[in-house]
């Protein structure tokens, strides 16, 4: 078994395609106008922005979190603020000898998003 999509709540398509898009790095793979749905491609995960689906707590992987804080810009509302999360002795939940940062923000549409990246132990 494998996770195929996940869906998540949107408003306003137009708005959390922007938001998105500077989040990802990569435009959306297709709308549907009507019903009103977005996908992203998420290494073969869908990601679907839908304004009937319910919200959910995304945590997306990202190389580095400060990085894509910077890309969101000063807008995003960030929730938290980079920190250590874990510090990763084996590969049960990340690879061995990482440190496993956290953030949250606030998306376009007022969902709460996870970014987490790995970062070698020095």
């Amino acid at each position: 078994m494998r996770l195929l999509q996940v869906a998540q709540h949107a408003d306003d398509l137009d708005r959390a395609s922007a938001f998105y898009e500077t989040l990802l790095g990569t435009p959306a793979r297709a709308r549907f106008d009507p019903p009103g749905l977005l996908f992203f491609d998420l290494d073969g995960v869908r990601l679907l922005l839908d304004g009937n689906a319910p919200t959910a707590l995304l945590y997306l992987r990202v190389d580095d979190v400060q990085a894509a804080l910077d890309r969101l810009g000063a807008e995003v509302e960030v929730v938290s603020a980079p920190h250590v999360i874990f510090a990763h002795e084996d590969d049960a939940l990340g690879p061995a000898g990482h440190d496993e940062w956290q953030a949250f923000v606030k998306d376009s549409e007022g969902n709460t998003v996870g970014l987490i990246s790995f970062v070698p132990r020095a």
